[in-house]
């Protein structure tokens, strides 16, 4: 008889979110139907979910550019307010394939936007208020559709855009967001890339026109409570194109941020008086107001359950009023960039729409 070796200690598993990028790495990769790192742009087709939407316009073009085979899947309504006609859409992506169709319809993802062999998704998704029922019917389940639409037909890869503040999920739309990046890790039929970018240069043009008209400047607390490295949405597109191509993104989750040092609402204001010479004031709103208004809104939404959405609204305000968002640097576009080139050829295209706080818009 021969000794029999003792079993292996059990294995310590570690919620992936908690890991470092470098150990995000799955131990083997999918063989890809599509060598995407050496196969012709042309002959890769990717489909961008929420191409219309602030970031995902701009990653559509990106890829077009590029030269892939961009499928352009959209509602037939879209943009801020459902305003871009089917007609604005085609005209916004010459060069893509445009196709009208439902994400949170199986049937009409595979019928329309998967009706060809896909082998790339890129999402781009977002829920357009971050309400309950919102953020659970588009961060999660239609970007979960996109994802199963792509394992079922053997496609290659499947690149994400999330957000840098899953990393402390206490709204409805970053647990959301989270329990899709899981599912996606959890799998093993594709490889992927989640991007977890900061802020959008969008949500900090919101008081661009407010102080060039020489208003106050409008800040939470002395305005140093959080800061952002923001990053632009044209820097942004490349970083998720280039997940399609660079096998060192493979497998990773990725937290973005733009060039420079994070920059806080004290900072931003600085810059903003500076471009427009504006001698700086400012209206100061206590942390405190967003606590009162968010336990009166709860207290009433026990008796009138349609308030509780905007319970949430207002936790999402006072958590990105208080949340640094950083992350490692990528791209070429500082803040001052921004506000000088918005200071000189105005907003358009920066509209917040739904996403304005207190009504206040980039408009």
């Amino acid at each position: 008889l021969t000794a029999r070796s003792p079993p292996p200690p059990p294995r310590t598993l570690l919620p992936t979110r908690l890991l470092s990028p470098a150990r995000l790495r799955a131990p083997t990769a999918p063989r890809m139907a599509v060598d995407l790192t050496t196969a012709k742009p042309s002959d890769v087709r990717v489909l961008v979910a929420g191409c219309t939407g602030y970031i995902g316009r701009f990653v559509t073009k990106e890829l077009i550019s590029r030269g892939y085979n961009v499928v352009a899947f959209s509602r037939d309504k879209a943009g801020v307010g459902g305003k871009k006609s089917m007609d604005d859409i085609r005209a916004d992506f010459q060069g893509a394939d445009v196709r009208f169709g439902d994400v949170t319809d199986m049937q009409s993802l595979k019928d329309v936007g998967f009706k060809d062999k896909v082998d790339v998704v890129v999402s781009c998704l977002a829920s357009r208020t971050g309400g309950i029922q919102d953020s659970n019917d588009i961060d999660y389940q239609a970007s979960l559709n996109c994802l199963n639409a792509l394992k079922e037909q053997g496609g290659s890869h499947y690149v994400l855009l999330s957000a840098i503040c899953v990393q402390k999920p206490l709204l409805e739309f970053q647990r959301a967001k989270l329990k899709l990046e899981e599912a996606i890790q959890a799998q093993g039929d594709v490889t992927y890339s989640i991007v977890r970018p900061t802020a959008f240069f969008k949500s900090l043009a919101g008081q661009v026109s407010i102080v060039k008209g020489g208003n106050p400047y409008v800040m939470f607390g002395d305005g140093e409570i959080c800061k952002a490295n923001a990053i632009s949405e044209a820097d942004l597109a490349i970083v998720l194109a280039d997940c399609i191509t660079n096998k060192d993104r493979y497998n990773m989750v990725l937290p973005v941020g733009g060039p420079g040092d994070p920059v806080t609402p004290l900072q931003q204001s600085e810059i903003l008086f500076d471009l427009f010479d504006k001698e700086p004031k400012y209206i100061k709103v206590p942390i405190g107001v967003f606590d009162a208004i968010i336990g009166t809104i709860e207290f009433f939404s026990k008796f009138f359950p349609s308030l509780v959405d905007t319970a949430e609204f207002a936790k999402i305000g006072r958590y990105y009023a208080t949340e640094d968002m950083v992350a490692p640097s990528y791209g070429t576009t500082t803040l001052r960039d921004f506000f000088k080139d918005v200071a000189e050829n105005g907003l358009q295209g920066q509209e917040l729409g739904d996403q304005a706080v207190f009504n206040i818009d980039g408009k």
